[in-house]
Parts: structure tokens; C-alpha cells; sequence
């Protein structure tokens, strides 16, 4: 498969301690998920590839620009309706008025929330509130989604319900960019692994690989000390 992303020795430096260092890696999986110890950068990696943060050396490159969304852990609501949440993202990015109402329903009802569209976002429940951030990434057309631990703060059924949106996301042709701390999660979505640890990258290998027979000695004490 054709890389759709390649990062060259990409690095964060802040208050000399290096976050992210060295990042070489050339991603082609349509689904990729990234896993590591708490603090291993992450989070900080999916930033800076969404251009939330600036490297301090390295560059990345795109073969071809690829429209983005992003989701966090704990989505920000606006302090009005659901479907206002989801339109507020189609006009920032410039749409007309016809297309944000339209693209705006038409998310909210993949989601499961159209029943709730004029309800306060803010008084929705964490899951809920998750989905209408997967409403407003979905309605941007992305031809990537980046998900930093979309699940870590819902219960089960919660969780089950986002990753079956990502997975129809995905299914409309947007390639998937996610960081986990659940294994199982992993497991069931990644095409591909890449494993970071100390900001350096130790291992990128297919997923099913990666969790039968880690290469390094770092994935191994991971996938030991994660394990349900």
C-alpha cells in the first residue's frame, strides 16, 4: 500500500526533555493504532501530525493533503444544542448554510442521536457527548480521523457503540488514526500497530503480528503489564 503519511525524524523538545524524538515512519494501513506506556508521547504524536502542535525538528510529509478531524479523550461541548455542536465545525471549515443542516442531521443520525439534536450538548451523558464529537468529525468528510483514547472515560456499552461509528467511518473510505490504552480495543480495530515508548518508536508491525509476537523486549513487558 501507497504511504499515505511519512514523518522523518520528527521531534518535540520542550524545557529540554524530549517528548517525541527521532520519529521516523512511513504510514500506509487504513487503520492504524498507536499503544505505549503512559507518558511515552502519544497524544503528543497525534498532535503534532494534526498540526495542533509544531515539531521542533523532522518534518512530515504528505504525498497527497488529506482532509482531518480530530476526537479527544473528553470533547468540548459548546453551551448550546447538539446539532449547533456539529453545524459550529461545518462552518468553521466554510460551508454554506444548506450543506451544514444538511451534513448536520444526516451525522447525527449515524451516530444514533437525532432523537437529540435539539437537547442542551452539555447535558448530555460522557458517551453521548463522545458520539456528537464523532458527529461533528463525521460531518467534515475526513479523509482521516484521529482518535486520541476516544473510550478511556466510558462504560462498556458506551465504548462498543464509538467503535462500531468508527468503524463505519472507516468503512466510508477515511483512514483511521487512534491512540488506546485497551488492548482488546486494539485489537479489534488495528490494521496496524505502531508501539512508542520514551518518544521513540520501538516497534510498527501488523497488528495480529504485534500481539501474538511482539520483537522487542518493551512490547513484550507492555502487552505483560496491560493484559486484563
Amino acid at each position: 500500500m501507497a504511504a499515505w503519511l511519512e514523518l522523518d525524524r520528527l521531534g518535540l523538545h520542550e524545557s529540554g526533555t524530549h517528548i517525541v524524538e527521532d520519529v521516523t515512519l512511513s504510514l500506509s494501513a487504513p487503520r492504524t493504532v498507536v499503544l505505549g506506556p503512559n507518558g511515552a508521547g502519544k497524544s503528543t504524536l497525534l498532535r503534532l501530525i494534526h498540526g495542533l502542535l509544531h515539531p521542533s525538528n523532522g518534518a512530515l510529509r504528505w504525498p497527497r493533503p488529506l482532509s482531518q478531524a480530530m476526537v479527544f479523550q473528553r470533547p468540548a461541548m459548546l453551551r448550546t444544542t447538539a446539532i449547533a455542536n456539529v453545524i459550529y465545525g461545518l462552518k468553521l471549515r466554510g460551508h454554506g448554510a444548506n450543506v451544514r443542516e444538511r451534513r448536520a442531521v444526516a451525522a447525527l443520525d449515524h451516530v444514533g442521536l437525532a432523537h437529540l439534536a435539539q437537547r442542551p450538548a452539555r447535558l448530555l451523558s460522557g458517551g453521548e457527548q463522545q458520539r456528537v464529537a464523532l458527529a461533528r468529525a463525521w460531518a467534515l468528510e475526513p479523509e482521516l480521523l484521529i482518535l486520541d483514547e476516544p473510550t478511556a472515560s466510558l462504560d462498556p456499552a458506551s465504548t462498543r457503540e464509538v467503535e462500531r461509528i468508527v468503524g463505519e467511518i472507516a468503512g466510508a473510505g477515511a483512514r483511521i488514526l487512534m491512540t488506546t490504552h485497551n488492548l482488546g480495543q486494539a485489537r479489534r480495530m488495528a490494521d496496524e500497530i505502531v508501539f512508542i515508548d520514551r518518544g521513540r518508536i520501538v516497534e510498527q508491525t501488523p497488528a495480529e503480528q504485534f500481539f501474538s509476537t511482539p520483537r522487542t523486549e518493551a512490547a513484550q513487558r507492555f502487552l505483560q503489564e496491560e493484559a486484563p
